[in-house]
């Protein structure tokens, strides 16, 4: 089994910077896409980014010329470097990974969530 574990959500003022970390650990054949999901009080949970073990990666809208999300594929991490940080960003970042058990078998493992509050 996969666990998935984010770090590095925090308080940051609008214009600011935050980096989240996300970390797959444990028995898997593969870890194919990994990514970031968000969801804010009262709003339905939106994909943020994701990059594939390729390293081909995308965004919304919303992020895009903001974030960037990386990864080092050797260890299983992915990081997401988010600046000129915006209230609207507000929200709890889930990270996730697409899991390939030996056999074949695919899931989606996901990470408990971060906090990431932009306010002045």
């Amino acid at each position: 089994q996969v666990q998935v574990e984010e770090s590095g959500g925090g308080l940051a003022q609008p214009g600011g910077s935050l980096r989240l970390s996300c970390a797959a650990s444990g028995i898997a054949f593969s870890i194919n896409t990994m990514g970031w999901f968000r969801q804010a009080p009262g709003k339905n949970r939106e994909l943020v980014t994701s990059i594939t073990s390729a390293g081909s990666a995308n965004y919304a809208d919303s992020v895009k010329g903001r974030f960037t999300i990386s990864r080092d594929t050797a260890k299983n991490t992915v990081y997401l470097q988010m600046n000129n940080l915006k209230p609207e960003d507000t929200a709890m970042y889930y990270c996730y990974a697409g899991v390939v058990l030996h056999g074949g078998k695919s899931y989606t493992s996901w990470g408990q969530g971060t906090q990431v509050t932009v306010s002045s």
